[in-house]
């Protein structure tokens, strides 16, 4: 294992911690590079380096660095000996590097063609992945006749979205910091259940984004509607059109022909769903914050609030 980083002093990502993250993960890529479990060639190596480069950085690394700001607030310091340094940035590191894999397969499932601003991995010129791609894409679309609108509703989003986002966004990076602090993840029941209800609350912001969001801006074009995702958003929609709509919908909803997405967007906006999801986020807003401040914990309802302030009415 790599020897222990710079000591961390500033908190919630500010550029010396950002500074010592970044310094740490190049120390593990290299290690990776040079484990002699692997037998690569120099081409390889090089793939994998580059690989992992594209992937891995570039995005803002909230969850990485949240294990530290979180394992800071924990052990009430501003300031991390190396050691606990390296440890708390390898556990962040952890999570990212398993964000990008998420990442990667999300865009090959969704077909996508931008992520964080440039193309997305499978669309980088590479034959034997584009291969595995495409035989991953041509997995998905055999599933085309299985497409049945009726069978989203709340529940079946609010599933998908806990395993999909909360668990491994929101909750694992405190887990980890929990855990790096000596405590008993068995006494954390109820910051559980907080952080999984804002996992969820950020998926839905994410579902919002998709459609509504700046491209330019977010880093990628939405494609929940030509996917035929089950967004937050068609599902709000179907509990409220009547038949005609809900015709619309069903005629519509999972097809690439623009016309066909402009005329779901058009029911969103017939529908009044931007509103309908300001009023969620003011209602899920107000239930956090109630649920955190009734935390017995003061260090732990520093770190909840930590998490909400950089997700509220956040708009990439």
């Amino acid at each position: 294992m790599a020897t222990a980083g710079v000591a961390v002093a500033n908190g919630s990502g500010g550029a010396d911690t950002k500074a010592a993250f970044k310094e740490i993960y190049s120390k593990l890529k290299e290690e990776m590079l040079e484990d002699p479990a692997f037998e690569f060639t120099d081409e390889s190596l090089q793939w994998i380096d580059r690989m992992v480069d594209y992937n891995v950085l570039g995005g803002k690394c909230n969850r990485g660095l949240s294990v530290i700001d979180s394992y800071k607030i924990l052990r009430g310091v501003d300031v991390l000996s190396k050691e606990e340094t390296f440890l708390a940035c390898t556990l962040g590191w952890c999570i990212e590097w398993l964000q990008a894999y998420f990442l990667v397969l999300d865009d090959i499932m969704d077909n996508s063609q931008t992520r964080r601003g440039q193309p997305c991995w499978f669309r980088v010129p590479q034959v034997e992945f584009k291969t595995a791609s495409g035989q991953l894409l041509d997995l998905i679309t055999t599933h085309e006749g299985e497409k049945d609108l009726s069978k989203y509703n709340l529940t079946v989003h609010r599933r998908i979205v806990q395993y999909k986002t909360a668990y491994y966004s929101f909750y694992l990076p405190v887990a980890c910091a929990l855990l790096l602090a000596g405590e008993n993840l068995d006494n954390f029941g109820d910051v559980k259940n907080i952080l999984v209800e804002m996992g969820t609350y950020f998926q839905v912001q994410d579902d919002y984004l998709d459609c509504y969001g700046d491209p330019d801006f977010i880093g990628k074009i939405g494609t929940d509607i030509e996917d035929y995702k089950c967004s937050w958003l068609v599902v709000q929609a179907l509990e409220r059109t009547d038949e005609d709509q809900k015709k619309i919908l069903f005629e519509n909803y999972g097809k690439s022909d623009p016309a066909c997405v402009a005329k779901v967007k058009d029911l969103y906006k017939e529908l009044n769903l931007e509103e309908v999801f300001h009023e969620y986020e003011r209602e899920s807003y107000t239930k956090l914050t109630a649920d955190i401040e009734a935390q017995p914990n003061k260090a732990v309802q520093t770190v909840l609030k930590s998490f909400l302030h950089k997700i509220y009415k956040r708009d990439k």
